[in-house]
């Protein structure tokens, strides 16, 4: 299977070691991944401030890099929803792209995870992932469980999944509105880090790595020995010393 690989680009700049793990998950699983690597951002930031015209380039551009693949897979649920949405023609033989975890169960049909995690875990379901691409049920829908994430991390060997208190609770990023509602977003991301916090995690993980990069950022302000780690990197076997952090 040949598949395009989109790193959106703040976990180009930021976060490579997301990306990396990203590629060599699929890699494991005998994807064929190709990286066009003319890529850049998708337009998210632009159509989330309202300016959704200013970002025509960007999704020019992408359509110029990704239009020629059956399936595109990023390490992002914000800015999959973003393509999906906004910059993917709906008519029938245009691409079709997927989080990674998405692609992992519904596409891949993973049933085994060969990597061992020995630390105590605490799931972060984002918003775009939970509520846009349907990656899990959200407590305010009357839904039979599932959650697409969780069911790929059940599957490392030794891993301890956290039961937290507030699964799906927001943790206030919301892209650009971290900056034009700074205390908000803050006072959120303290909340959703107290959860963590209280049950004992070691390890925060997700699936969007701009909700890790707002808690890593509070965490360390807070000098919190809890690590942030892409759901990737845990299930390619990364392990916690020299793992990605900005």
């Amino acid at each position: 299977m040949r598949v395009g690989l989109f790193i959106p680009c703040y976990v180009d700049q930021f976060y490579p070691g997301a990306a990396q793990a990203t590629l060599e998950l699929l890699e494991k699983y005998g994807v064929d991944v190709i990286y066009p690597l003319s890529q850049t951002c998708c337009g998210q930031p632009m159509a989330n401030s309202g300016y959704e015209s200013y970002g025509k380039d960007s999704a020019d551009l992408f359509m110029k890099n990704f239009g020629e693949f059956e399936y595109i897979v990023a390490p992002s649920g914000s800015c999959t929803l973003h393509v999906k949405d906004h910059v993917l023609p709906k008519t029938e033989g245009s691409p079709k792209i997927f989080e990674l975890c998405e692609f992992l169960t519904d596409i891949l049909k993973v049933d085994q995870v060969h990597a061992s995690f020995p630390y105590r875990v605490g799931f972060h379901s984002s918003c775009h992932g939970l509520r846009g691409l349907r990656l899990a049920k959200c407590s305010e829908r009357m839904d039979p469980e599932f959650n697409k994430p969780l069911s790929l991390l059940n599957m490392v060997s030794n891993i301890q999944m956290v039961e937290l208190d507030r699964k799906d609770e927001c943790c206030g990023f919301g892209g650009t509105f971290a900056i034009a509602e700074e205390a908000i977003s803050v006072t959120m991301g303290k909340d959703r880090i107290a959860d963590h916090q209280r049950n004992g995690v070691e390890v925060l993980t997700g699936a969007d790595m701009s909700c890790l990069m707002h808690m890593q950022g509070l965490l360390k302000r807070q000098k919190s020995p809890i690590k942030v780690m892409h759901i990737a990197e845990i299930l390619n076997g990364n392990e916690v010393v020299g793992s990605t952090e900005i």
